[in-house]
């Protein structure tokens, strides 16, 4: 846990750095994710000079944080308890109240209530990103939070989503001014993560891969809404086709509680030695390159960086039709899209990709140019630029895509 009186001078820096606002990322904890690879990835990608960048973790910082190759970005961890830590609003208080940032910037619910503390603290701009929903509350219809979120409008100047499928809802179901709300999509780096260019490396476990394989593949927090279970069976399902055991390989890259019931459930269909299952890795970009499919289960999603960095790596997709995804995928063209909660037609959907060849390298072309198009990190950057940009005054504002 940072030291209060250590954080407001570490940050205020040298005479220079003091002059450009220093913007306070309010998030859950620094570890592997969507939220934040997307702010590891903006402030990557963010002019240098043009603000100074602050992280306060509610909880803490993991390795992840070594991602982050912006120069002088603060990481400060409170470390907090589970549940209502009231010591730790406090201690928020305090943090923000020597910060004196320019701006602060939440996101997600967990973070909100950050927005009355910056206020009591005499923050004077305040924005807030919505990037997806938990298995607590799929479709955003939870009555208390959305009565939280209500309760904070009156504190949030900005807000930003990463799906138009939020920002509407962020419009519709909790009052924000159409003005006041920008749809920003996720950036991937399409150098890092670029389509294969020769032999499939080898990956996984002695024997794994084999000649002919045929990798269905997933990159992701393994928690509930994810759903990796649904994936799981529907593999299940496809081993029961004429020669899939000696072809078909999962490969699902990531750690979280659901890790363990997968595991289980492939040991006991007896086919765990045709899937790997490694946890966290930091070769991402090789593993998807490994890949022949890529397949996202979740149950709800904001705008998923792990489809866009398939899509950048030239797979073609099926994923479920929730939240941003249909954003992303253009079914039947790029990838497929699938009712959540469906093994069957995931399947399905899984199946067209093994028994076509033909279909997925076409539709992974069509993936990449996409992200080219529309997906690059200094557009991404650029978008959020702006937002800062026009709220602190620094000049004359980009165009924004807001709500009409």
């Amino acid at each position: 846990m940072a030291d209060d009186s250590v954080v407001a001078s570490g940050i205020a820096g040298s005479g220079t750095a003091r002059a450009a606002p220093l913007i306070v990322h309010v998030i859950h904890q620094l570890d592997v994710g969507g939220l934040e690879n997307g702010l590891v990835n903006l402030l990557n990608h963010l002019p240098p000079g043009r603000y100074r960048h602050a992280i306060v973790c509610l909880k803490n910082a993991t390795a992840f944080r070594q991602r982050l190759t912006a120069p002088g970005v603060d990481i400060i961890s409170l470390g907090k308890r589970e549940g209502k830590d009231w010591p730790h609003y406090l201690h928020l208080y305090r943090v923000l109240k020597q910060l004196r940032p320019a701006l602060v910037h939440t996101r997600n619910l967990g973070c909100i209530e950050a927005q009355l503390l910056a206020w009591l603290a005499g923050v004077r701009l305040r924005v807030h990103g919505e990037h997806g929903r938990d298995i607590d509350d799929l479709h955003g219809t939870s009555r208390k939070y959305r009565l939280l979120r209500k309760c904070m409008l009156p504190l949030v100047q900005h807000f930003i989503a990463v799906s138009a499928d939020l920002g509407q809802w962020l419009v519709d179901a909790i009052g924000a001014a159409p003005a006041h709300v920008t749809h920003i999509g996720n950036g991937v780096d399409s150098v890092q993560f670029h389509p294969r260019l020769g032999p499939t490396a080898a990956v996984g476990p002695p024997g794994f891969l084999c000649n002919g394989a045929f990798v269905i593949g997933s990159v992701g927090r393994m928690a509930a809404v994810k759903d990796y279970a649904s994936l799981v069976q529907a593999f299940l399902l496809l081993l029961a086709q004429p020669g899939a055991r000696a072809r078909l390989r999962l490969m699902l890259i990531g750690d979280g509680p659901c890790r363990q019931q997968c595991l289980a459930m492939l040991e006991r269909a007896g086919a765990a030695h045709l899937a790997w299952l490694p946890g966290a890795r930091d070769d991402v970009a090789q593993l998807l390159r490994a890949m022949d499919l890529f397949v996202l289960p979740s149950l709800a999603e904001g705008s998923s960086n792990t489809i866009l960095e398939a899509m950048a790596t030239g797979l073609p997709i099926v994923a479920t039709q929730v939240g941003g995804n249909a954003e992303l995928v253009q079914s039947g063209w790029s990838g497929t899209l699938v009712p959540a909660g469906s093994p069957e037609m995931l399947a399905d959907a899984i199946l067209d990709y093994y028994s076509m060849p033909e279909l997925g390298p076409r539709h992974g072309a069509r993936g990449r140019r996409q992200v080219l198009a529309e997906h690059s990190l200094p557009a991404m950057a650029g978008a959020y630029l702006a937002v800062y940009d026009r709220l602190t005054g620094a000049q004359q504002p980009s165009p924004l895509s807001t709500y009409p």
